[in-house]
């Protein structure tokens, strides 16, 4: 699976945190990263905070996403170019305060990098995947994404149905199961024992864990 880099311009504004949540969280869905969604958006939201509570509000910055190897690269860009230390500790005094605390307990690293023209606040979060595009479901769900997109997903570009794009993958994963159970049929299947096997066998394999990768 591809995990093309994204980004997107914000004005700094606390009505705004929760929509750029609700987009961390859409294109983690995309990428299959469920498991972390919350962390991120947790990150998502101090590294936000960061900019209004110490930049001010109404500030133009860039939230910028990608994966750096198995581990996915959350950024925060803003224009204070300020002498930082590339990491805080979180005392009382500190500028970041106790909220980057909580990105650097939930995230595997973090960090504050000055550019010219920018400052480039991060953190990145493991994955678990086993390569920057392989998949924490394994083999199956590799199979199963390469199916869907020949129904019509093009996982580089879904992102851009934003809030839609999750509705279009179901669609067409309901499509695949459909079409499966018509060539059951036709070949002389017992449609509803195969259905009931198949919600069987994956209750038994998510309960237990067990047969997800094969």
């Amino acid at each position: 699976m591809s995990r093309k880099p994204w980004g997107l311009a914000f004005t700094a504004e606390p009505e705004g945190v929760g929509a750029l949540r609700r987009i961390m969280r859409l294109h983690l869905g995309i990428w299959g990263l469920h498991d972390i969604s919350d962390q991120a958006q947790l990150c998502v939201s101090e590294l936000v905070s960061n900019v209004i509570n110490h930049v001010g509000a109404g500030t133009p910055a860039t939230l910028k996403v990608s994966m750096n190897g198995t581990r996915v690269r959350i950024e925060v860009h803003d224009p204070d170019t300020r002498a930082l230390p590339t990491l805080l500790d979180a005392t009382p005094d500190a500028e970041f305060g106790r909220g980057m605390a909580l990105v650097g307990a939930v995230s595997d690293r973090w960090g504050v990098q000055l550019q010219a023209d920018r400052k480039v606040t991060w953190c990145e979060l493991q994955t678990g995947l086993p390569s920057a595009e392989g998949h924490a479901g394994g083999a199956r769900v590799s199979r199963v994404e390469t199916l869907l997109s020949e129904y019509g997903c093009a996982w580089g570009h879904l992102w851009q149905a934003g809030a839609g794009a999750v509705a279009v993958v179901e669609e067409a994963a309901i499509d695949v199961m459909v079409d499966a159970l018509h060539w059951l049929r036709v070949h002389g299947r017992d449609v509803d024992e195969a259905f009931e096997r198949v919600q069987t066998r994956f209750a038994t394999e998510a309960e237990g864990g067990e047969g997800l990768g094969a």
